[in-house]
């Protein structure tokens, strides 16, 4: 072969090498750096429903996990959903960011329509509560539940009320897709 059509080759080949670099783009939450939990080692079999906890990406200037992200983190993370919920807590810090947590979320653990539950505090709640009132349609055909929004973070944001709510609706999606009716009125509540 001569020299004229190795480097016309080997000009094609790096082309077709950047397109493939350019087309394959990965998503920021394909990468654990940008959750502050997500209980992917958790079956979906074992427990009910997923949570998706949003908060504020805030970082002092050390990189240290905020005050409040620690209440996130010990809220959600250690205990409170353990047996009800598989928790995912994206870092997020602007509406897109929710955006794509979401969306990633459905897309890797979601294909089944599991039951799922938002639950936002602060700025973070409020991107959640914006995105959710924009997508309510899809999110209700991907298996959203239910929904919780605080102003402020808080260590007892999470409560036994709220927890006792997210089973009740949980079950009623369950309940719905297997027996293809409305769970009748007051049967859950008791």
């Amino acid at each position: 072969m001569d020299m004229k059509k190795k480097a016309i080759l080997w000009r094609l080949a790096l082309a077709g090498t950047i397109l493939a670099g350019c087309c394959t783009s990965k998503s920021p939450y394909d990468y654990l750096d940008n959750w502050l939990i997500r209980e992917e080692a958790v079956r979906p079999f074992a427990v009910p429903t997923d949570v998706i906890y949003v908060q504020d990406r805030l970082y002092r200037a050390t990189q240290e996990i905020p005050e409040m992200q620690t209440w996130a983190r010990d809220a959600v993370g250690r205990g409170r959903f353990e047996g009800i919920a598989r928790v995912f807590a994206p870092l997020v810090s602007c509406l897109d960011d929710v955006e794509m947590a979401v969306t990633w979320y459905v897309k890797h653990h979601n294909t089944t329509r599991r039951p799922f539950v938002l639950i936002g505090e602060g700025h973070g709640g409020a991107l959640l509560k914006t995105f959710a009132e924009e997508n309510r349609e899809w999110l209700v055909e991907k298996g959203f539940v239910a929904s919780f929004y605080s102003k402020t973070p808080d260590p007892h944001f999470v409560s036994d009320e709220m927890i006792r709510m997210i089973k009740i609706r949980s079950a009623g999606v369950r309940y719905q897709r297997e027996w293809g009716r409305v769970v009748p009125e007051g049967l859950l509540e008791k």
